[in-house]
């Protein structure tokens, strides 16, 4: 019995190393690059993918209707009111898709109690964009799954994340870096676990349809559940025998003396202090992607790594 053809891909957000991931995963299947430029030539050689001129920041004019299924690795607050202009202006074409994966964030869930303006502006931004791109989905019966992810790290062709790679950077500054204990509980994901999941997401919606059974909004981490003093361990034990990254000491403190050490940074940057803060959270019990594609998990760090 011959399989289904694969949907057709219209992908925002190429210039993510997610994006970047799933393009390379999706390799000898229809995908067209929406943005603002044309795509880059994949690092692997040969043409790049077939563009379609869209700016997310106007008034969702496009040279083409896209096609297939949407996936979005562009900020949601972004994508979310372009969709919903489209949706008004051409209601048939908006439901000829076969549905729409939509990347958040889990900062969401993990910053909803901040007391800083920054974290705060950002959890209204992300909720009101989910909100809106259910509404606009529900709407036009169209199947719709919105990921959020947590701590996405990782290197796919020319791009690298900017989560991970910092603390690298930090670990490669730094002879001691103080730790509170041994640091609250993460779930890092690498880019490549995320464009692969929305992969198979995007295959199965387009297959089965939406499933009510099935929440709309998934928050998503890796396979491995870990410290934070295990996960910078772990990135020590990933990079170069000669790179600065080992040598860094990581000195467990006991919490109360580690916050009364960072409470400077209350004044000069509230923002920075609850960052600080949230090492000693936990940040983790997020559905990992293994569960989802049906294959063993993958321990951390998944290589690449962003330099």
């Amino acid at each position: 019995m011959a399989l289904p053809s694969p949907v057709p891909i219209t992908l925002f957000g190429a210039t993510s190393p997610s994006g970047q991931a799933l393009i390379e995963l999706a390799r000898g299947r229809p995908l067209v690059v929406a943005g603002r430029r044309p795509p880059l030539p994949p690092a692997w050689g040969g043409d790049p993918q077939p563009f379609l001129p869209c700016d997310l920041e106007q008034a969702g004019e496009t040279g083409e209707a896209p096609l297939g299924m949407l996936i979005s690795f562009a900020p949601i607050w972004t994508f979310a009111p372009w969709l919903a202009r489209w949706a008004a202006r051409d209601p048939a074409g908006v439901t000829a898709l076969r549905g729409v994966i939509a990347c958040s964030s889990s900062s969401v869930i993990t910053k909803r109690f901040a007391a800083n303006g920054f974290d705060r502006d950002l959890v209204q931004r992300l909720r009101q964009a989910e909100e809106q791109l259910t509404l606009t989905c529900a709407a036009q019966a169209l199947p719709l799954r919105i990921l959020a992810p947590t701590l996405i790290y990782g290197q796919s062709g020319r791009l690298g994340d900017r989560n991970l790679s910092r603390l690298r950077q930090l670990l490669r500054r730094l002879p001691i870096l103080p730790l509170p204990g041994q640091g609250g509980l993460r779930q890092p994901i690498h880019c490549r676990q995320l464009a692969a999941v929305t992969l198979h997401l995007a295959d199965q919606l387009a297959q089965e349809g939406f499933d009510p059974s099935q929440p709309v909004h998934l928050p998503l981490g890796g396979d491995d559940t870990l410290t934070y003093a295990t996960m910078l361990r772990r990135l020590q034990e990933a990079t170069d025998p000669g790179d600065r990254a080992r040598r860094c000491r990581l000195l467990a403190l006991p919490p109360r003396l580690f916050l009364s050490l960072a409470s400077p940074l209350l004044l000069l940057s509230p923002k920075r202090f609850e960052a600080v803060q949230r090492m000693g959270a936990d940040l983790a019990r997020f559905t990992p992607a293994h569960r989802i594609l049906g294959v063993p998990p993958e321990p951390f760090p998944v290589l690449p790594l962003a330099p």
